[in-house]
């Protein structure tokens, strides 16, 4: 049986890619070179690279990377849309909370709750920032944004979904965010790329600062920052924030 991030990702790329969120790609690779110091040399993975909007970026601005995802249809339409703009990008099928890697990126990225946070257990979770732990150098860097759960304590996670939905694009009803879990259920609804309407009932975690930092040191990773994720904006100045819908976490494998 499928887990609903695969149903929602299966025959869902070219939809994916003209979603809101989508938006901010250039700004967030700006973000990402600034943050390896424009090193062409770097070695970067992108973890959940869905239609592989940033992988392409980067890869156009000289970057060698390598993107993996647990979607064919995702993968599918990254390599065509890779192809059309000349770009060599190495797309992978993998499961990200058992990654091959060990110890040859420079830079791991997830972005956009790419894998992180969707499992349906804290341990998959876990699994996957172990996973990205594995692949990097010493001394490399992983960047990812991920749910904030300071939000849905002040807000309403389906009011701000509604807020930021343009007409015809997917959306999030019946939300239920339970206290215990930090995680969010609730019934979304998207026309895929054959122009059906789906349903899907999905299982979200949201994460707090000091879980984050607990986890990541517990792996090995210092220097640990977390800010406040402002879509195509991403900044070292945005402290996080109770109204931040999403928090973007920097952290350093130990030397």
């Amino acid at each position: 049986m499928k887990q609903w991030y695969q149903e929602l990702f299966d025959n869902y790329a070219r939809k994916y890619d003209s979603e809101s969120f989508t938006a901010g790609t250039m700004g967030e690779c700006d973000f990402i070179e600034a943050e390896i110091a424009f090193n062409k040399q770097c070695r970067i993975l992108d973890i959940g690279c869905g239609t592989g909007r940033h992988s392409i970026e980067l890869a156009r601005r000289g970057y060698h990377v390598t993107g993996i995802d647990l979607s064919e249809s995702q993968l599918a339409h990254a390599g065509e849309k890779a192809r059309e703009q000349k770009v060599v990008i190495d797309f992978q099928k993998q499961d990200a909370r058992n990654l091959s890697f060990s110890n040859e990126f420079d830079l791991a990225i997830m972005l956009c709750e790419g894998a992180f946070p969707l499992m349906e257990t804290d341990e998959m979770n876990f699994a996957i920032l172990a996973g990205a732990t594995r692949a990097l150098k010493k001394g490399g860097k992983f960047i990812f944004t991920t749910l904030n759960g300071l939000f849905p304590l002040f807000h309403s996670a389906k009011d701000f979904i509604a807020s930021s939905t343009a007409e015809g694009k997917a959306t999030s009803e019946q939300s239920s965010f339970d206290l215990m879990t930090f995680r969010d259920h609730n019934i979304a609804t998207f026309e895929d790329d054959s122009g059906r309407k789906k349903e899907i009932a999905s299982d979200e975690r949201y994460y707090v600062p000091s879980e984050i930092t607990w986890l990541l040191q517990s792996l090995n990773f210092t220097n640990i920052n977390i800010y406040g994720a402002k879509l195509g904006a991403f900044s070292r100045k945005d402290r996080l924030m109770t109204e931040d819908f999403e928090m973007l976490v920097i952290a350093e494998k130990k030397s």
